[in-house]
């Protein structure tokens, strides 16, 4: 196939053609000298071949500017631009309308560019460690944070979290960093990319709220029991010093209300025990409809409805189990109306049990697995925190809420079924 500039001067050629050889016989057996006839041979000749690179020349050198101007911008270079002296024709239109799309291009560059910059900028400030590998374990992207724990820029990641394909928590350079992988891709290669966020902080943090909340509420307690048995042992003292009418009474009343606060304080510290010394719970086959209808039956104060759900069951310790839902009973049970209800249903691979009362619904949502808070007169506080545990400690979670679509509180229990 031929190059479009030879097809072009073919074609001038061709048409130039029939008009010279018409004009050349004319030339020769017309009654002209020789030297006339010379003359007006090369004159046709010369002039046709003029003509045919004149037009081959018109056509090829705006082609080479626009082609010239394409790679321009397939190079990202925006300041070359094309001239033509008119803008309503054909090739005007075009060289007009790629100097737009330089400019555009231009300016989207400067915005990418502007874009970049700022991005690096927030990413090399960050006191997250973030990471970029390519499939032979390289590090080819790494800001500040990642270059002072793992290295520069082409050097190996380390083997601790090559082999990291899902988000973990790993110790690291005397430090607890959660590490959460993805895939991206840089210059159209794929890499790893690993961000690594610092959570000693916040651990921390968390840890000394909690001793916060925790002393809080043991000096609370114990300061309900020191105080009166304080008081009561002063006026004893003063009592017996006077040797004042009716001591026997009062000492024996004193006595009583110390042996009581006693008693009370004795029975938060065996609470707190309780709490705090969950054993791992022993793992057997656990028939979900069995274990709720158990529990339910344990009820005596009210009527517990059962909704029928699969047949189902899951490995658990059948009494923290137990203990995990008795608990969540007789709370639904002590806020309901008139009628609890219990469900459960399986969904994906875990299994979830639903304690549904008709009461008030919950209104302190923040201190409601604290331990040792309560709402209720003689409530202990560590019903709803040991029930929690129970769930996590088997794989599973407790959430306590207000019911969306009726008045009332529920209690989600999810546990897998593995």
């Amino acid at each position: 196939m031929r190059k479009h500039e030879d097809a072009v001067t073919f074609l001038v050629l061709a048409a130039i053609a029939i008009p010279a050889a018409i004009a050349l016989p004319l030339v020769w057996f017309h009654d002209y000298d020789l030297k006339t006839r010379i003359t007006l041979t090369l004159v046709i000749v010369c002039g046709s071949g003029g003509l045919a690179a004149a037009v081959r020349a018109k056509v090829m050198r705006p082609l080479q500017t626009l082609a010239n101007l394409t790679a321009s911008l397939r190079e990202k270079d925006y300041a070359v631009r094309g001239r033509h002296g008119r803008r309503d024709d054909a090739l005007g239109l075009a060289m007009a309308e790629l100097a737009a799309l330089a400019e555009e291009l231009r300016a989207e560059r400067w915005r990418d560019e502007e874009t970049a910059a700022g991005l690096a900028r927030v990413v090399e400030s960050l006191d997250a460690a973030v990471v970029a590998v390519d499939a032979t374990g390289t590090i080819q992207l790494a800001n500040r944070t990642a270059e002072r724990l793992l290295g520069k820029v082409g050097e190996p990641l380390p083997e601790a979290l090559a082999a990291i394909a899902t988000p973990r928590t790993i110790e690291l350079a005397g430090g607890t960093w959660e590490v959460r992988p993805s895939d991206v891709r840089l210059t159209g290669i794929p890499h790893r990319l690993l961000v690594m966020t610092d959570v000693a902080h916040a651990l921390r943090a968390e840890e000394r709220a909690a001793w916060q909340r925790l002393v809080r509420v043991l000096g609370h307690e114990i300061n309900n029991s020191l105080g009166p048995i304080a008081s009561i042992a002063e006026t004893l003292r003063s009592g017996l010093a006077t040797q004042r009418p009716g001591l026997e009474i009062d000492l024996a009343k004193g006595l009583e209300v110390i042996e009581r606060r006693a008693a009370a304080l004795s029975r938060f510290m065996q609470s707190y025990a309780r709490l705090v010394r969950l054993p791992p719970p022993r793992l057997g086959k656990v028939d979900v409809a069995t274990w709720i209808s158990r529990t339910a039956a344990l009820e005596t104060r009210t009527t517990v409805e059962l909704a029928a759900g699969p047949e189902v069951a899951i490995a658990g310790d059948a009494d923290q189990l137990d203990q995990l839902l008795i608990n969540l009973v007789k709370n639904a049970v002590d806020a309901a109306d008139h009628a609890v209800k219990m469900s459960w249903s399986v969904t994906g691979r875990a299994v979830t049990v639903v304690v549904e009362d008709d009461g008030p619904g919950v209104g302190e949502t923040g201190n409601l697995f604290v331990p040792f808070f309560t709402t209720k007169p003689n409530g202990s506080g560590i019903g709803l925190p040991l029930a929690r545990q129970i769930a996590e400690a088997h794989g599973g979670s407790l959430v306590l809420r207000n019911r969306a679509a009726a008045r009332g509180a529920e209690a989600v229990i999810t546990l897998p079924l593995e």
